[in-house]
């Protein structure tokens, strides 16, 4: 515990802290400071926690310590069950919480740091699912996990990039360098001037040397031109035999498609949509206006209670026993006509739920294949965005596949010579290191046996001389082969150029027949296109006749099934109201007095004998109550003021007791002032 509490002394007492803490000091800070004070540090690792704590509630402080400790992941000691003694002891600023937690954040500020930033961006919100079912939200959530990954990714390369460059102090040696470097090929062109200038045409061969360099470079240019033509060229050819493809998939389909077929599809397809205009969406848009209406009146209505609920379950039930005997009376009196159109009807309704739900089905799939065509068009997108031309086929992709696993054998050996080379590179190294350690010793001994003789330094002057009468020699063989090399540069410039121009003939002659090919195709693409524009005209012109022809025969139709569906109904309650009259005469004629009971007349009269009895009695009642209404209000005004007067003695009463009981204590303290 006391290498523990040094170690946090010390932290703190160093940057950014400040806080010139010792032991004692440390120790003896009251709970509130120390929550202060880790508050402090976990600012200084997450900027948003430097909060004063005594302006936030105890909860508040807790509650905000867990989270930040939960993303660095800090597991206190002890087991699951002391997480709750572990909150409690956060809250109250326990020293046996709080120092461990000060060690475990002050050794590793710099890591914690790091994690608390990328906490900011890459701690997942958590949607619940029934809000991923909204395709928008859905959406979004993709789009949000795209952005976290991307955003791994970039810190990752960041990371990377810090840990592989150079710091500053290396940059500034390189760059010291490089300027001590400058200078001295400074003075070295300024020593080849003055060697050169004595030579004679020297001008024209500084020309001649900038023309060859001038013409190295335009040579790199032009061989980084034929390059980027052979791409495109390479680029042309893979979207010409795409649009062949395309162009004999159109064919193929045109070739094999007729006037009547493409007339059927049409005609499906006005159908499917007629229905779906015409009787699938507005029963959705009914249904979901009839919940709309119920929502919103739903929601004017004020706040339920339980009793409410208990009424409204009552009333359902009520209805539901109403409707179960409803359906009973109507099996009962079913017509054996109704029945033969029973078997009829559920067909009918089979055979529309079936349509509904292979039009559901339908309606899905086209939706299914825009989402497909949609991300196809995406891929094709980003694949242009990464420098990428066209998607690739099989056999491009094979032959591309085919052409990296060259390339990676050509690698692989090509590393194995590096790694040969580095080897090698290694061992002469280490020679050239014991050679060089060699030569130290033997010309140590060299100059011990000079000094002996009293000759130091002969060695010396004599390899100097050897040295500037081999340089001599050197520069005089460089001043005349400089001439030879010239010349020899420009006749090997003049052939590559020659020889360049002769390779470069044969790809521009094919180039152009490729262009005059290309245009040829694009003409004749135009040609087809032109052709099937005027296709596409006239049967859209015949579509639109026909749907206007199919829609005023579907208008029709509506109107005759609605006028049919009205008289039916009509003559339904026609028949049902006779059929009524028919029982009311007969149970009014018949002799039977049960029979008569139930005609809806003998009913009425009942009923109304009833409630004339039960108006006779309500009014008899109310005359009874209106007579003893005087006397009982007068023994009621008499009841409460006896109450009152009850109560006014009891009260006096109390007092009387209180009085007593007072001048009782008064007695008994003369009595003992008498006795003192």
């Amino acid at each position: 515990m006391g290498d523990q509490m040094q170690v946090i002394v010390e932290k703190l007492n160093q940057e950014p802290f400040r806080k010139n803490y010792n032991l004692i000091s440390f120790d003896s800070l009251e709970p509130l400071q120390l929550l202060q004070l880790l508050s402090d540090v976990l600012g200084e690792i997450d900027p948003k926690h430097a909060v004063d704590i005594r302006e936030e509630l105890p909860e508040q402080t807790a509650k905000r310590m867990l989270n930040l400790l939960g993303i660095l992941k800090y597991k206190p000691p002890g087991t699951v069950s002391d997480l709750s003694a572990f909150r409690q002891g956060l809250v109250t600023g326990s020293k046996a919480v709080i120092h461990p937690v000060l060690h475990w954040l002050l050794q590793r500020t710099n890591e914690l740091r790091t994690r608390a930033y990328l906490a900011r961006f890459l701690v997942k919100l958590e949607v619940p699912a029934e809000f991923l079912q909204d395709d928008t939200v859905a959406d979004f959530n993709k789009q949000y996990e795209e952005l976290m990954e991307a955003f791994k990714n970039l810190h990752k390369e960041h990371e990377q990039l810090k840990i592989s460059g150079l710091s500053t102090a290396e940059i500034r040696r390189d760059i010291s360098a490089m300027e001590e470097e400058k200078d001295q090929l400074a003075k070295r062109v300024e020593r080849l001037k003055k060697r050169v200038e004595t030579v004679q045409n020297h001008q024209r061969m500084l020309e001649i040397a900038r023309q060859l360099r001038l013409e190295k470079e335009r040579e790199e240019s032009l061989a980084q031109q034929k390059q980027e033509q052979k791409s495109q060229l390479f680029h042309t050819e893979q979207r010409l035999q795409r649009a062949q493809v395309q162009l004999k998939e159109m064919q193929h389909m045109v070739a094999d498609s007729k006037p009547e077929s493409l007339m059927k599809k049409l005609e499906e397809e006005i159908n499917f949509n007629s229905y779906l205009v015409n009787e699938k969406i507005p029963r959705e848009m009914e249904s979901k206006k009839t919940s709309v209406y119920f929502l919103q009146k739903l929601v004017a209505e004020p706040a339920m209670t339980q009793a409410d609920l208990s009424a409204l379950e009552s009333e359902i039930e009520e209805v539901t026993a109403q409707m179960n005997q409803l359906i009973e009376k109507r099996i009962i009196t079913y017509e054996p006509t109704d029945s033969k159109f029973s078997m009829y009807r559920q067909q009918a309704s089979i055979i529309s739920r079936k349509k509904e739900a292979k039009a559901e089905e339908l309606q899905a799939a086209k939706e299914e294949m825009s989402s497909l065509e949609k991300q196809v068009e995406q891929k094709n997108s980003q694949a242009h965005g990464l420098g990428g031309s066209e998607v690739l086929t099989e056999d491009e992709f094979k032959q591309y596949v085919s052409r990296l696993r060259s390339k990676n054998t050509l690698y692989k050996r090509r590393r194995q010579e590096v790694a040969e080379i580095t080897a090698e590179y290694g061992i002469l190294q280490r020679t050239e290191e014991l050679l060089r350690q060699r030569h130290q010793a033997t010309q140590q001994q060299l100059q011990a046996i000079e000094e002996k003789k009293g000759i130091s330094g002969y060695s010396y002057t004599q390899e100097e001389l050897e040295r500037v009468s081999a340089v001599k020699s050197e520069m005089d063989e460089v001043k005349g082969q400089t001439l030879d090399n010239m010349s020899e540069m420009v006749k090997k410039l003049n052939a590559m150029v020659a020889e360049k121009k002769a390779s470069l003939a044969p790809v521009i002659k094919e180039l152009r027949q490729l262009r005059q090919t290309c245009q040829e195709l694009a003409q004749e693409c135009e040609e087809k296109k032109m052709q099937y524009d005027s296709c596409a005209a006239g049967l859209e012109t015949n579509r639109s006749a026909l749907e206007q022809e199919v829609k005023g025969l579907l208008e029709e139709c509506a109107q005759e099934e609605s006028n049919y569906r009205y008289i039916n109904c009509m003559k339904r309650s026609l028949e049902v109201q006779l059929q009524r009259a028919k029982e009311e005469m007969k149970a009014y004629v018949s002799p039977e007095p049960q029979e008569r009971r139930r005609a809806l007349r003998e009913q009425y009269t009942r009923i109304i004998l009833e409630q004339e009895n039960l108006g006779k009695k309500l009014r008899e009642k109310q005359k009874v109550v209106r007579e003893s209404h005087g006397p009982n209000m007068k023994q009621m005004k008499m009841w409460q003021d006896f109450e009152k007067l009850m109560e006014c003695k009891r009260e006096c009463f109390l007092k009387q007791q209180n009085q007593a009981a007072i001048g009782q204590i008064i007695q008994e303290g003369g009595k003992d002032r008498l006795v003192l």
